[in-house]
C-alpha cells in the first residue's frame, strides 16, 4: 500500500514545510487582512493548531470504535470544531501543530492495514474511512499553506475571493 507510506510522509513533512515557509513570510505580513472575508496568515496557522486535537480524536476513534460517525466540523456554526485556542504567537500555533501531528503520526503508524480501510460514517461524504481522513488532513494541511502564499504574495487582483 505505496500510498498509504506516501501520505504518511507528507503527513510528517507538513508541520515542517509549513514552519520554514512562515519563516520566510515578513513579519508585518503575518498579521495583515487583505480584505473583509479574508484571514490573516496567522489566523490559517492557528487554525492548523486548532483542528489538529479534533484530527487526532477521529483518529483515535477509528481505532476504538467498531463504526465511528461523525459530525462536520464547519468553524461558522460551532459543530464538532475544537474551542478555538489564542496562541501567544505564531510559533506557539508551529509548536503545537507539530506535536499534536506527531502524536497523530505514531496513531497512524500503529494502525493495521484493516484499520485504514474501516468504514465511518460522516454526513458530509459518501465513502469516509481512517484512509480517506488521513488523505483529507494532507490536503487541508496544503490548502492553507496554499492560500497562505496566496495571501502574501499574490496581487489583490489575482487574489482568490471565498465566498
Amino acid at each position: 500500500m505505496q500510498d498509504k507510506i506516501d501520505l504518511l510522509e507528507g503527513l510528517k513533512r507538513a508541520p515542517g514545510i509549513l514552519s520554514e515557509f512562515v519563516k520566510s513570510i515578513p513579519e508585518e505580513r503575518i498579521f495583515s487582512r487583505r480584505g473583509e472575508g479574508f484571514w490573516t496568515i496567522a489566523e490559517h496557522v492557528s487554525h492548523l493548531a486548532e483542528v489538529q486535537p479534533m484530527l487526532l480524536d477521529r483518529f483515535q476513534r477509528f481505532m476504538d470504535e467498531d463504526r465511528p460517525e461523525f459530525v462536520p466540523c464547519i468553524p461558522e456554526d460551532g459543530g464538532d470544531e475544537p474551542v478555538r485556542t489564542v496562541y501567544s504567537s505564531v510559533s506557539d500555533a508551529l509548536d503545537n501543530f507539530a506535536l499534536c501531528r506527531n502524536k497523530e503520526i505514531d496513531l497512524l503508524e500503529s494502525a493495521r492495514d484493516i484499520m485504514w480501510h474501516k468504514r465511518a460514517t460522516h454526513p458530509e461524504y459518501e465513502s469516509y474511512s481512517l484512509y480517506i481522513l488521513a488523505r483529507h488532513t494532507l490536503m487541508h494541511d496544503f490548502w492553507h499553506m496554499y492560500r497562505i502564499e496566496e495571501l502574501w504574495l499574490t496581487r489583490d487582483a489575482y487574489l482568490t475571493k471565498l465566498e
